[in-house]
């Protein structure tokens, strides 16, 4: 996918934003979710990050791609949702609204390729933010280390530790489930 460059000294009008949520829409609703758990407020996020971008499109410097700016106000703005003491009191536990697949009984093989998928998402949500967020910004947006850790305000040695801990944690996890099987 091609990126857009905006002129960082420019402001965005309506057609801009709306090729910024077309391009990359997708990707930070994604990341919303994987941090919230809840598609709820990953739609709350995502329409939030689009109206920061629009009006503070003046400070994007050029120092990360457009797309690590808005998976940053993404994560941050998620971040903060997950800190307020109104949604801590309201909330008693998060779910994920899973939304059943359509497949025929004659299609046994996707159905299995689907529940592995399954399992194994579910595995990664299990993850503690820290760890969920670091593995999804490598595996899922093919981040490098050095990008999440502007991202995440990290030094590279702390991403490529949470890496590590994910994944020793996503194998035990898959360990675990395979006993039970």
């Amino acid at each position: 996918m091609e990126e857009t460059h905006w002129s960082y000294a420019e402001n965005i009008d309506a057609d801009g934003l709306r090729e910024l949520m077309l391009q990359y829409g997708s990707e930070v609703w994604n990341l919303a979710f994987v941090l919230t758990k809840r598609r709820d407020l990953a739609d709350d996020v995502s329409q939030d990050v689009f109206l920061a971008a629009y009006r503070k499109i003046d400070t994007f410097r050029g120092a990360s791609s457009v797309r690590t700016w808005l998976l940053s106000i993404a994560r941050n703005t998620a971040i903060n949702r997950l800190r307020s003491a109104f949604l801590r009191r309201v909330t008693l536990m998060d779910r994920i609204d899973d939304r059943a697949h359509d497949a025929g009984p004659s299609a046994e093989s996707e159905v299995l390729r689907r529940s592995l998928s399954n399992e194994i998402w579910a595995d990664v949500m299990r993850l503690p933010l820290k760890l969920r967020e670091t593995l999804v910004l490598q595996a899922r947006y093919e981040l490098t280390v050095r990008e999440i850790a502007l991202l995440l305000d990290l030094s590279e040695g702390t991403v490529k530790s949470r890496l590590s801990r994910a994944r020793e944690r996503m194998i035990r996890l898959r360990e675990e489930a395979s006993d039970r099987e």
